[in-house]
């Protein structure tokens, strides 16, 4: 193996000392001291004269206490390949290399070895293929899409298994009038097989010129598949290229090779799987520079390649009066629109020298060697009544290095809880990402392998379309299947504390294996006449199940509970205001969430993208009619009308959590105000009556509610309602859980100043008296005669880590994952409930001019509070 060493500023792996090998919890581990005995000729590099942990503590300080696990998305950079980079940078003058300066010589220089390089990792010279730089993988598939020459009788045939990237390519085809066919394709050699899925066709082009050439057909499929990490066998290459598809004599098929994953840690040979048209992206081999990639065609290939557009470079000469052009003849030139990005194509060769220095065929074994061993461990996990854990998507067989290699460093995964119902993937990510691991949730933009590993039919891709679930979104569990799997992936400085740092987050966070204890040392549950209801959740100590408490139905307790604040937030995220009473109307508090501030594209703004929008200060003051905002960052005050004399505002609509809604613009004035205050472009928005409605939570499912309530800028709930008495209790058990992993803050000294008040979760209502969570089995409550329909819990996010008084984040006390920890139930952690009103008002857009009418619908503090469970 060549050696690791060299100058660090020439992307060279610089040793130094380690500080993810040593990690105390793992030095004895013996599941990694049986890891060793197994992959030691796999992992680590252990010919090369840098190891591993050297590598991890030298080269990625960036990584900080992280746990990065999802290199099929993106992989890591170097500090040393940025440093070389920025150095180079800072020496060399390089100019457009669209022109004959010396530094646009430089330039073209740079641009013309890096093609050469680029070539060379994939083992062919410039003479067999030509590297066209693109701006990443999806762009090079495009430009394949736009400049094939598509005609009636073209097929288009792709593996049910490809990024919608490629499965963007058909509609070219189908534009041209040709066919496009998913194909099922298993095995492997001489044991390969093909299933030709339904035939797609549109209607035939009338302007095609069918018949007057010979078609041209083409065949896409992945080196290795983003979703499950199968490799396909690249033999396909040669047998789709001598005919196998041909329908008639002289078809001729050309090969796409979507090779943008699977380049990053194995070798592909051009030179003996000579695909014609290939696609990478450079950020998944070496993690930098981000936005550029390259589609490497084959020379003989290149003719057939057609483009319409031309611009810049690509042109010799061109009339502006006259239908005249004349392209450049370098297929390069041709097909590369303006200038590339010679900045970042400068930094290309770092990149390949940091990987050529470990040799791909290494990392390919070090990689692979830690997905193999988690994929084990993983499959391993059962619960205590004998059910898996993990459901795996992959082939029983498989093969992680070597010339037989048929799997990529990926395992993709779902979960089982002990009663059979699905964990949803985004409950797993939410959770990793609050113990510092990142991983990857979702489909990966591959409809086809999602669909075919979920056993989801095309009725039920629709159906839960129908139901409003969107790449991306939350809805990870629909009509009990899911809609997307977990999926974790390996680099070249992955190590086995990152691997079993995840799985020991799997075991503790999902597990039920029976060793569990009802409740916390000092756990005053007991008093209270508590019953338990399963959640099936883990603290963070091993086999340890907290559940979370609900009053029996014949049982309440015998402590009374009196309304203790009243809090108005007439600003969405931004600060509110306590009072002794106030009016109530159809959408909850009068003019609480009111208003909201939205950025240019209409998306409201929150505290989780704007933690200082809580120093912004409100107050109303009913005698003047205004509502009056203040902020540090500004000298003077704002004072905004409640009933303001023009109704002139341009309508504007908004999407808030993903629905959308309406609102009315506010002055130009106001706009300049709070983008000065948050050093935000923003503007503020009041607004429309009956825009919104309540919704219920159902389970896991999200309602309208029954009886149409009319619902403010609030994100659920016409109100929040939290207990003193679980906020006690979760500052008991957060510093319990902080002293008992030490590892979970970086300030240990914070453990003994950990405390939150109710303002933490900016309730409406804060009440005093009851047990810890009694408010979970409440159905209606009545508060100084005012009845109120309790919908479900409140469901918490990271905004909770903000400490509403200074807008900084104190994630060292990790104040979610406390909650997580017992107060989760099917991916949501609750805490405080949502109310609606039970009254129908009458308050309707004529009174939004007058207070009159509300002054017999006052609630205020002090008031007693009697439930119904």
């Amino acid at each position: 193996m060549p050696s690791l060493q060299g100058h660090e500023h020439d992307a060279g792996l610089s040793k130094g000392h380690s500080v993810y090998g040593n990690h105390a919890e793992y030095c004895d581990d013996p599941r990694k001291q049986e890891f060793y005995s197994i992959y030691k000729e796999q992992y680590g590099y252990p010919k090369g004269e840098l190891s591993i942990d050297q590598l991890r503590a030298d080269e990625f300080p960036h990584l900080g206490g992280n746990i990065y696990l999802d290199h099929a998305g993106a992989t890591l950079y170097s500090k040393s390949q940025v440093l070389a980079n920025v150095e180079d940078l800072c020496k060399n003058l390089y100019g457009n290399p669209h022109s004959q300066s010396l530094c646009s010589n430089a330039s073209s220089d740079v641009v013309s070895n890096a093609r050469e390089g680029v070539l060379k990792f994939f083992n062919v010279t410039p003479a067999e293929y030509k590297c066209v730089f693109t701006a990443g993988a999806t762009a090079a598939l495009k430009l394949v899409g736009e400049c094939f020459p598509w005609t009636d009788e073209s097929q288009f045939c792709y593996t049910m298994e490809n990024h919608n990237s490629v499965l963007g390519i058909r509609e070219y085809a189908l534009a041209a009038g040709g066919s496009a066919c998913a194909v099922e394709v298993e095995g492997c050699g001489q044991q390969q097989s093909f299933t030709l899925r339904a035939r797609q066709r549109r209607n035939v082009c009338s302007h095609c010129d069918s018949g007057r050439r010979l078609p041209f057909s083409l065949f896409a499929f992945p080196s290795e598949c983003n979703f499950s990490g199968r490799k396909f066998d690249l033999g396909l290459i040669k047998s789709i290229q001598d005919g196998y598809f041909s329908r008639t004599i002289g078809e001729k098929w050309m090969v796409l090779l979507d090779a943008a994953k699977g380049c990053g840690t194995s070798q592909l040979d051009l030179s003996m799987y000579p695909a014609d048209f290939v696609a990478i992206s450079f950020y998944k081999i070496f993690g930098y520079p981000t936005g550029l990639g390259a589609l490497l065609i084959r020379t003989r290939s290149s003719g057939i390649l057609q483009k319409k557009y031309f611009g810049g470079g690509t042109v010799a000469a061109c009339l502006a009066d006259v239908d005249f052009v004349q392209r450049r003849e370098g297929i390069e030139q041709m097909l590369e629109d303006g200038t590339v990005p010679f900045l970042g194509i400068a930094a290309l060769h770092r990149g390949f020298l940091a990987i050529n220095r470990l040799g791909i065929s290494n990392i390919q074994m070090h990689a692979g060697s830690l997905a193999m061993f988690t994929a084990l461990h993983l499959s391993g996990l059962k619960h205590a009544n004998g059910s898996n854990l993990c459901i795996l998507y992959n082939s029983n067989s498989l093969t992680y290095w070597g010339n037989k290699c048929n799997q990529g460093p990926t395992v993709t995964f779902n979960l089982r809880r002990i009663d059979g119902t699905w964990v949803g993937y985004r409950e797993v990510e939410k959770l990793a990402s609050l113990v510092g691991i990142h991983i990857r949730t979702g489909c990966f933009c591959n409809p086809g392998a999602c669909s075919k590993f979920l056993g989801l039919s095309e009725s039920d891709v629709r159906a839960n379309l129908e139901a409003g679930h969107v790449c991306w979104d939350d809805h990870d569990v629909i009509d009990g299947k899911p809609t997307g799997a977990v999926r974790v992936s390996f680099g070249y400085m992955s190590t086995i504390e990152d691997a079993l740092a995840f799985i020991d987050y799997i075991h503790k966070f999902f597990l039920n294996d029976g060793g569990c204890s009802l409740k916390l040392p000092g756990d005053p549950f007991i008093d209270c006449n508590l019953s338990r209801i399963n959640i099936n959740v883990y603290s963070q100590r091993p086999t340890e199940l907290i559940e979370s408490s609900k009053i029996r139905g014949d049982h309440k307790s015998n402590q009374k509970i009196h309304l203790e604040s009243i809090t108005i937030y007439p600003i969405k995220s931004c600060g509110g205001f306590t009072v002794d009473s106030w009016p109530l109307s159809d959408s909850g508090l009068l003019y609480d969430r009111e208003w909201a501030l939205v950025n240019s594209s209409g998306i409201v703004l929150t505290q989780k993208k704007c933690p200082m929008m809580c120093m912004i200060k409100t107050h109303i003051e009913f005698s003047n009619g205004i509502l009056i905002v203040s902020s540090p960052n500004m000298e003077t005050r704002l004072e905004i009308p409640l009933f303001p004399a023009s109704e002139e505002a341009a309508i504007i609509r908004v999407n808030m959590c993903g629905e959308r809604s309406f609102g009315k613009s506010s002055a130009k004035e106001v706009t300049e105000w709070f983008t000065l205050a948050l050093n935000t472009q923003c503007s503020l928005i009041r607004r429309q009556p009956k825009s919104r409605q309540v919704h219920s939570r159902v389970g896991s499912e999200t309602q309208v509610s029954e009886n149409t309530r009319e619902l403010s800028y609030a994100n659920e709930g016409q109100f929040l309602l939290v207990s003193q008495a679980s906020i006690d209790e979760l500052n008991r058990r957060t510093i319990l859980t902080l002293h008992q992993n030490p590892k979970l803050h970086r300030q240990s000294t914070a453990i003994s100043g950990v405390k939150v008040d109710a303002m933490r979760f900016r309730p409406n209502f804060v009440v005093a008296g009851g047990c810890p969570f009694e408010e979970d089995s409440w159905r209606t409550l009545d508060i100084g005669g005012h009845r109120f329909t309790v919908l479900g819990g409140c469901n918490r996010c990271k905004m909770i880590n903000i400490d509403q008084s200074t807008g900084r984040s104190e994630e060292e006390s990790n104040l979610l994952l406390a909650l997580s920890s017992y107060r989760r139930n099917k991916g949501k952690i609750l805490f405080g409930v949502l109310l609606a009103n039970s009254f129908s008002g009458d308050y309707d857009e004529e009174q939004r001019t007058t207070h009159e009418g509300q002054i017999g619908k006052v609630i205020k503090a002090g008031s007693r509070v009697d439930v119904e469970i």
